[in-house]
């Protein structure tokens, strides 16, 4: 279901504007209907009291927790069983944020990553992202949501905008507290400016090199680094968001003195911060991590040379919890599962 739909169902049983804000907020929010104080004006006519069972069981019905990873650094990661047996995942990071995913896998296959193993298997629905906000509201507060988990939000844009919309609205996530992540597509830059919630903007950046960057990025768009900076940089004016660089760290790839160059080279002046995040070990992916040292070493060298750096670890390291890694262990129980009870047979 997407939200469009949902509002069409709403006043095709007698929704009328206010009606229609009080179920999304309480759905969005993961509250009971008589949650809250009546306004006048918001109690349901008899033919949508009629149809907001069935209403309501079905967007109960989009997600469910299939399980829950605790880290020790205060974050749940959460893997997220859709309505048609796809999973995908959701974090729930320390201070009241929010990671969820746009995609079913992923197209761009991004080197580094577990999530494009298996290319893109389908879009995640606008209303099913929402459920992700509405179960992790059920665990506890969420005030910021980044799209930042599995999929390329730029390649399911309405989907996406739609649940942007609804967050920034109803869902009462202030803007610059919704943000979106991307390699760096025209369409999403071009999308996001003529939104009335416009996010703040995740640059994935990774490499100053052009065609180091098309090696770690194969299917994204062919963008430069520059270019990626100088879009990013039009849409910080616009908004007054700065824009997060996002750069992941790997040992000897992109760790070197000719990347610090770079960097000051490309970001200076910007309005923007850089976030460094050492590589999260993944399964059969040929790439390290920077010793942390190393990793505080190169901080403190762009800070002193201007740039504006912040080192992040990746929330839940601690239970491998890298994007798509809690989606694959599930599928490699689902098929040794499967395979005992062949061999059992």
């Amino acid at each position: 279901m997407r939200i469009h739909e949902l509002k069409q169902r709403l006043r095709e049983a007698g929704a009328g504007p206010s009606h229609e804000q009080r179920i999304l907020r309480l759905w969005s929010h993961a509250l009971p209907r008589n949650s809250g104080r009546r306004l006048p004006g918001t109690f349901f006519p008899s033919s949508l009291l009629e149809a907001l069972p069935a209403i309501e069981a079905e967007l109960a019905g989009l997600a469910r927790i299939h399980a829950v990873h605790p880290g020790a650094d205060g974050s749940e990661r959460l893997l997220v069983a859709l309505a048609d047996g796809q999973t995908v995942e959701s974090v729930l990071l320390p201070r009241d944020g929010l990671c969820v995913s746009s995609q079913v896998g992923c197209a761009v296959g991004c080197q580094f990553c577990m999530t494009g193993r298996d290319g893109l298997l389908r879009q995640v629905g606008s209303a099913e992202i929402i459920a992700q906000v509405a179960l992790a509201r059920m665990r506890r507060p969420v005030r910021k949501v980044v799209f930042m988990g599995m999929g390329e939000p730029a390649h399911n844009l309405d989907n996406v905008m739609e649940a942007i919309d609804l967050l920034g609205t109803v869902g009462n996530i202030g803007h610059k507290n919704i943000v979106f992540s991307t390699v760096g597509d025209p369409r999403a830059f071009e999308r996001l400016l003529q939104q009335r919630v416009r996010p703040a903007l995740a640059l994935s950046l990774h490499t100053t090199k052009a065609e180091l960057r098309k090696r770690l990025l194969p299917r994204a768009p062919g963008l430069t680094p520059e270019e990626v900076v100088d879009a990013g940089e039009r849409y910080a004016r616009a908004t007054g968001y700065p824009i997060q660089y996002q750069w992941t760290l790997l040992e000897a790839v992109n760790d070197g003195q000719d990347e610090i160059d770079g960097i000051v080279k490309l970001l200076s002046g910007k309005y923007g911060v850089l976030n460094m995040i050492p590589f999260n070990a993944v399964d059969g992916v040929a790439f390290s991590r920077p010793s942390w040292e190393r990793c505080e070493e190169i901080a403190r060298t762009l800070h002193q040379r201007g740039i504006l750096t912040k080192l992040r670890n990746s929330a839940g390291q601690d239970v491998d919890g890298g994007c798509g890694q809690l989606r694959a262990r599930a599928a490699e129980v689902r098929v040794t599962l499967h395979r005992r009870a062949e061999d059992s047979r």
